[in-house]
């Protein structure tokens, strides 16, 4: 089964997973399972726009292969970087692993 969330590890990811069967067939309650998507997931932060630079600086890649491995354009990250505008969603969940992991996770 391919993973599209980002989890912890993989005994978290297993966890998780069977939660989520669990309460889709009506044996876990709602409030439970965002208790377990909160110990099980990776959590999203939000980035400002220093975090950003600091954070591709770090990994030592330009702008145009940041937005590769993110999956965005170019002009997206130097928006970002210059704080003209934000992450959301994907590249926020993204941006996170990477400040998490570094860059080899998400390659």
């Amino acid at each position: 089964m391919a993973r599209t969330r980002a989890y912890k590890s993989d005994v978290k990811a297993a966890i998780h997973e069977t939660a989520q069967d669990l309460h889709k067939a009506g044996l876990i309650e709602k409030h439970t399972m965002r208790r377990f998507d909160e110990s099980c997931l990776t959590p999203i932060k939000t980035f400002t726009a220093d975090e950003i630079r600091a954070l591709r600086e770090r990994e030592q890649v330009s702008q145009t292969v940041f937005a590769m491995y993110l999956n965005v354009t170019k002009d997206s990250v130097s928006q970002w970087e210059r704080g003209d505008k934000r992450p959301a969603g994907p590249a926020c969940k993204l941006l996170s692993i990477v400040a998490e992991k570094g860059l080899s996770a998400i390659a």
